[in-house]
């Protein structure tokens, strides 16, 4: 059974990471091997933590999480391979903020959905209320290999804690683990409570004046780290149950 420690230990942030990438595929949303979730490794070194490549996101573990450098090499021998184009959108974003401990970026069905709408996401929903002041939008450029687009996307991020990428995905970056996951959950959840309501059909009614602001007020808690500290045994218990091996 996993135990807390402290989150400024590289093997509580492995831990944790590989609870993401469970919880991903728990929830359907991976990707079959692709998209990825990284965390910085404690330490002045600038080194960071990703998935092997062609794994399966059920099959990362805390051991066999590799550890990269900005240019998203490995800095020890693996056995693992690395897709380092697949950092180029986390290193941007691990490297021009501190907070963004870890990032998670995905291509889920309902997050592209509504990535693709004009609008993008809109105020139907409890759970939209909460994140929207934290969605920043940047454009489509095509597969993330440039590494000239992390300076765009950088700017388009600001200092947002989520974003979606316009006909790609989700993205969200957070203090630790448990904050970039729960913040990733309420904007995929909303994102599915969206495309649901456009697909009944019905006129759709939206909360009146000044309602979506209160929501968004209230809701801090879900970026600061507060919430997902408090959610995040809830959930270690849950893979616990289901296969501890994460945690190996």
């Amino acid at each position: 059974m996993a135990t807390s420690t402290s989150p400024n230990d590289e093997e509580t942030v492995r831990r944790d990471l590989a609870a993401v990438y469970r919880l991903v595929a728990l929830h359907g949303w991976d990707d079959l091997i692709f998209t990825h979730i990284s965390a910085r490794v404690p330490g002045p070194e600038h080194h960071f933590l990703i998935n092997p490549f062609g794994l399966r996101f059920d099959e990362v573990t805390a051991s066999n999480l590799v550890k990269i450098d900005l240019d998203g090499q490995p800095v020890a021998e693996t056995p693992y391979a690395v897709n380092p184009a697949g950092f180029v959108i986390h290193s941007a974003l691990h490297m021009a903020r501190e907070d963004a401990q870890c990032v998670i970026h995905l291509h889920t069905d309902d997050g592209v959905a509504v990535a693709a709408q004009e609008e993008g996401l809109l105020p139907l929903s409890q759970h939209a209320m909460m994140v929207a002041d934290e969605v920043a939008y940047h454009d489509y450029e095509g597969i993330a290999f440039d590494l000239d687009e992390r300076e765009r996307l950088v700017a388009d991020m600001g200092e947002k804690h989520l974003m979606l990428l316009r006909n790609h995905g989700t993205l969200a970056v957070g203090v630790s683990c448990p904050a970039a996951w729960l913040a990733i959950y309420f904007l995929e959840r909303a994102c599915t409570m969206q495309v649901r309501a456009q697909s009944t059909g019905a006129r759709l009614t939206q909360p009146r004046q000044g309602v979506p602001q209160k929501v968004t007020d209230q809701s801090t808690s879900l970026f600061t780290g507060t919430a997902g500290a408090f959610t995040w045994p809830a959930l270690l218990r849950k893979l616990d149950q289901l296969d501890p091996s994460y945690a190996n």
